[in-house]
């Protein structure tokens, strides 16, 4: 009985701090993308990697053999705010694209700024461009000093809170309220980018590894 109580318990907790989270955020121009039931106004682009709902997130699990694939919305999005959550596996690369665009090359290659997602230490916030032949966006990955290019911001095991703002050729990113990042986009990129989709990307894995998950839940946009 004592553990049925423990269960209850928990998943009452879960269940009112998704409850807050959406308060806070049902108001001053914030829209939800994800009803947290249904994959309504979006769509998976590029690759095989399975998505489903599950317990009001987005779970996103890689498939051996696929190459990195995005679900999409269908809404096109420039200057905004974005917020979410997510929750990664050790050993998954994953992210989350702004302002990007389908490109037939063969496959429909999903290009555009990617806000990386990975488990401590490691890369996550930094924009890397995916698609776009330009390797890491932001110039903290490149460094050889793991100082600067690795942090603690994520909570592995755990929901970690992503804040992005996208405000003309000016990305800011946050994990858990630490700044990652402020950066501006080269001219090209900004030019050839002022708006796009938001994508839920699954990474491609090596053969013989996996499978992992990702998951989002709780994501909000402001258009500014």
């Amino acid at each position: 009985m004592k553990n049925y109580l423990k269960i209850f318990t928990l998943l009452t907790a879960c269940c009112a701090a998704n409850s807050l989270f959406a308060a806070s955020h049902a108001d001053h121009g914030w829209k939800s993308l994800f009803d947290g039931k249904t994959l309504k106004g979006w769509a998976i682009t590029q690759g095989f990697a399975n998505y489903y709902v599950e317990d009001g997130a987005i779970l996103g699990r890689t498939a051996e053999g696929s190459p990195n694939t995005f679900l999409t919305t269908y809404d096109h999005f420039g200057d905004f705010e974005l917020k979410f959550e997510c929750k990664v596996d050790k050993g998954l690369n994953s992210g989350v694209q702004i302002r990007s665009h389908s490109r037939d090359w063969g496959s429909r290659r999903y290009f555009g700024p990617q806000v990386e997602i990975e488990t401590s230490p490691g890369q996550s916030g930094w924009i890397y461009g995916e698609g776009l032949n330009t390797g890491w966006i932001s110039e903290e990955p490149m460094s050889k000093d793991k100082a600067v290019n690795e942090h603690n911001y994520m909570k592995n095991g755990e929901w970690n809170e992503y804040h992005i703002i996208a405000k003309g050729d000016t990305i800011t990113t946050f994990i858990n309220g630490n700044k990652v990042t402020k950066m501006k986009l080269p001219s090209t990129i900004h030019r050839e980018n002022p708006s796009g989709s938001i994508g839920l990307q699954v990474h491609g894995i090596k053969a013989g590894t996996g499978p992992y998950e990702v998951r989002w839940r709780n994501i909000y946009i402001k258009e500014l």
